[in-house]
């Protein structure tokens, strides 16, 4: 009898010890967000499960660039009739992007989930010509460590054939994704943004590898080589039940009729050391054109200069993350990750139909895209089309030169 009751203890520890095995490890819920002064603190995000951190991508086998692919052309969109002013979500319709005001010609676009996409922007010999910066609804230009910049690139209404190249991921794209109700694509992070990123409330849409990756094969640097297929993003993420449509917090507002009380802007340089970002205003087209070290940038999937209808600078806190290093050598840290505190609200200024005006920028709650409001605190309209947001540091307004 005292053997039977030795051997049931035994077994309800075993059983015991497996049951508690089985709980998932709850990740630590990430600590308060540093904010500027009088800025409002975003929620946490939602803590989730941990999975194990993967700080590079595994990369299919090389394939055949899509060049050899000929996409199924998209209807042209309805012209946009003059005096159009959308401020409310709803003005938007069933058949309106909300990113850019544009009418849609199929809306069955508009119910899929928008998609992030990292991409490089230096060293120029090695990643210009870029695919994509044309049909991207929003494109964030940020600093990086070292003064770089990299982009972040919001596609929805549009799917171009090819983008990239595809690189690593920032402390910014804990926000972008949020701030969109977007899947991100991107080809790894660093130790501690990929930890952060792996316990987001968007890692679930996060797409690592696999289906839509390939490699060009160009005799170049093996980090350039990496690019995209949207439609195969696409594809993945209804494959895993993600691709439904975006839940937006908030909504840019956009006009066709330029604003009053602007002042001529026809010459944008952005200066941020490492290159000069020039933007200049083509009246005949509408929109402005863009150049990078004195050299026209150029969508490699058209071969056409790159432009933008909105060129929106974004003055925000730039800090240093003394948690997270970007890049060690002999053992000693170069450059700590530097985290844009794109939350709160702060300076920004709008160019569109070579003027410019001076706007305040808002974001209340996580889930909230960046919104722009007047001197009143009215929705200031954007010109409909894409948008570039140049991100630049607070006090960094000199490095700025507005030409008439």
């Amino acid at each position: 009898m005292k053997l039977m009751r030795l051997s049931l203890v035994v077994v309800l520890l075993l059983l015991t010890a497996v049951a508690c095995r089985a709980q998932p490890e709850v990740a630590t819920p990430l600590p308060p967000a540093p904010t500027a002064a009088g800025a409002e603190t975003l929620p946490e995000p939602t803590a989730v499960a941990e999975p194990t951190a993967v700080p590079t991508l595994p990369m299919p086998a090389t394939i055949a660039p899509v060049a050899t692919v000929t996409p199924t052309p998209e209807p042209e969109p309805t012209a946009t009739p003059a005096g159009v002013l959308l401020i409310d979500l709803e003005d938007f319709g069933s058949d309106r992007n909300p990113l850019t005001g544009e009418l849609i010609s199929d809306p069955a676009i508009l119910q899929r989930r928008p998609i992030a996409v990292k991409m490089s922007n230096a060293p120029p010999s090695f990643v210009r010509p870029q695919s994509g910066l044309n049909d991207a609804d929003l494109v964030f230009e940020h600093i990086t460590e070292g003064h770089i910049t990299r982009l972040t690139l919001l596609f929805y209404g549009n799917t171009p054939p090819d983008v990239g190249p595809i690189r690593s991921a920032r402390l910014i794209d804990l926000e972008i994704p949020a701030m969109y109700d977007a899947a991100f694509v991107f080809s790894g992070a660093s130790t501690g943004v990929n930890q952060r990123l792996n316990r987001s409330d968007f890692t679930a849409r996060i797409l690592r590898g696999g289906v839509g990756y390939y490699r060009t094969g160009a005799d170049k640097p093996y980090e350039h080589t990496l690019y995209g297929r949207l439609n195969l993003f696409w594809d993945q993420l209804q494959e895993i039940g993600q691709n439904r449509p975006p839940n937006f917090g908030s909504n840019m507002a956009f006009g066709t009729t330029p604003p009053a009380n602007g002042r001529p802007a026809s010459r944008i340089d952005l200066d941020y050391r490492w290159e000069t970002v020039r933007w200049e205003y083509d009246a005949d087209l509408g929109r402005y054109r863009r150049w990078a070290a004195d050299q026209v940038v150029i969508d490699a999937n058209s071969n056409e200069q790159v432009t933008a209808a909105n060129v929106i600078v974004v003055y925000s806190n730039h800090v240093e993350d003394a948690e997270i290093c970007e890049e060690i050598r002999d053992g000693r840290c170069l450059h700590l990750s530097l985290q844009i505190q794109v939350w709160g609200s702060g300076p920004a200024t709008i160019f569109r139909d070579g003027q410019r005006y001076d706007v305040t920028w808002r974001r209340t709650n996580r889930g909230d895209m960046l919104t722009f409001h007047d001197a009143n605190g009215a929705p200031f309209p954007l010109q409909v089309g894409n948008s570039w947001l140049q991100m630049m540091p607070l006090g960094r307004e000199s490095s700025v030169q507005v030409s008439e």
